[in-house]
């Protein structure tokens, strides 16, 4: 350790903790004590759980460029690299390559068996699907009573729905991936029930994969399965690549709809203009507002430096870890003025709530058209909905939970 990372680790040095804690008058913004610190200098030291103090990146420009970097790495296994808790680093040393932390070549060849089931084309193909899925889940909630709790009536199992249809898994069976799935986004698990929980999911999708091998029908499950019997695949790899959309598939999406909601009703100025709009642009615009106003995604991206890199002043040197905050680059005020404006009407789509580069969302465009069909849909056929409780009582998820978000979101009309 050179003598300025040194100072820099010294307990009374002025450093932030990141992620830093959230002002709960306003729980959608980044911690106040991020901001400030873009207002500082969009790179800059920050220390986090284990003590180290790798680079934050914080401005919106600076993440762009740390983020399409070929000298910066996502290879986790590498001394030096900011892993986000405890059970991350135990375990660490048994993760498997993955679209995750693959560098250059084996990301290409990975991203590119994953990339056919998310284009663009495919996914506007599905719009009517979830349109459908959409309404009958809203059908059941009038049918209901009242209040009920949005995460469970709305949120969980739209994109549950959707992921099961893409991959092929029984929806019927979604309470036990749930679950699981749920499980091993927490960021409080230990290392022994992070293994549990990748055991109890890879071991249901390794049997749907064999059995799909010998009985195939038109989803991603059966891709998979053909590759595997070409010797493209091996079982163990694509049972991650099964576990990695069933998770990404519907935990981001699910937290997205439940704090897109919340945001709205608390802001029914935006919601009215949202509500009263016939104009799909409208929506899609609302959709990346929302995106960068809440930012799922609240830990950022890792990374660590391959080589020596000089950014806005700085020198990150090879082997120093490196956190894209991406909360504070969409609320960057260089890329967004006024970022503390809930503005639907704004220019957002540069946002970084999918991230930036070559590890970018895979399933972005999914995300988009569902988002797009809820927030279209949901305030149309409900126009009186609104919390059931005081926002000071809804439970925010921690700080450092993998995805932002909100536990419970009674409601009625």
């Amino acid at each position: 350790m050179s003598e300025a990372e040194t100072d820099l680790a010294a307990p009374d040095a002025e450093i932030f903790d990141y992620p830093g804690a959230r002002d709960r008058t306003c729980p959608f913004a980044p911690p106040a004590g991020l901001r400030e610190l873009n207002d500082k200098a969009p790179v800059s030291r920050g220390r986090i759980w284990d003590g180290s103090t790798p680079w934050l990146v914080t401005g919106h420009a600076a993440q762009r460029a740390i983020l399409s970097d070929p000298r910066v790495s996502s290879n986790d296994k590498q001394p030096g690299f900011p892993l986000p808790n405890q059970a991350m680093a135990e375990n660490v040393q048994h993760h498997p390559l993955t679209i995750f932390n693959a560098d250059g070549a084996d990301h290409t060849r990975i991203r590119r068996m994953m990339t056919a089931p998310f284009t663009r084309n495919r996914m506007e193909k599905l719009r009517p699907e979830i349109q459908r899925f959409t309404d009958e889940l809203i059908d059941d909630m009038l049918a209901g009573p009242k209040p009920v709790d949005l995460v469970t009536a709305l949120s969980l199992p739209l994109p549950s729905m959707m992921i099961c249809a893409l991959l092929g898994v029984p929806y019927e069976e979604h309470e036990f991936f749930q679950e699981w799935a749920s499980f091993a986004t927490r960021s409080d698990k230990t290392a022994e029930e992070d293994r549990e929980a990748n055991a109890k999911l890879g071991g249901y999708l390794a049997k749907m994969l064999t059995a799909k091998m010998e009985e195939p029908t038109e989803d991603v499950i059966s891709d998979f399965g053909a590759r595997i019997k070409a010797g493209e695949l091996t079982l163990p790899d694509a049972t991650l690549l099964c576990m990695i959309l069933l998770i990404a598939g519907h935990e981001t999406s699910a937290s997205m709809i439940t704090m897109g909601t919340a945001l709205l009703l608390q802001n029914p100025d935006q919601l009215k203009l949202l509500r009263e709009t016939d104009d799909p642009k409208v929506v899609a615009n609302a959709v990346e507002e929302i995106l960068r106003y809440t930012t799922i995604p609240a830990l950022g991206q890792r990374r660590i430096a391959a080589e020596d890199i000089e950014i806005e002043g700085v020198t990150i040197k090879a082997g120093e870890g490196i956190i894209a905050a991406l909360p504070a680059g969409n609320w960057d005020p260089a890329a967004f003025p006024e970022p503390e404006k809930f503005d639907i009407t704004r220019e957002a789509r540069h946002h970084h709530a999918f991230a930036w580069g070559i590890h970018q969302c895979l399933g972005q465009q999914l995300a988009r058209i569902e988002l797009q069909v809820v927030y279209g849909t949901l305030y149309r056929r409900i126009p009186t909905l609104r919390l059931a409780v005081d926002f000071s009582e809804l439970e925010f998820r921690r700080d450092d939970a993998l995805a932002y978000g909100i536990q419970s979101l009674p409601v009625t009309w």
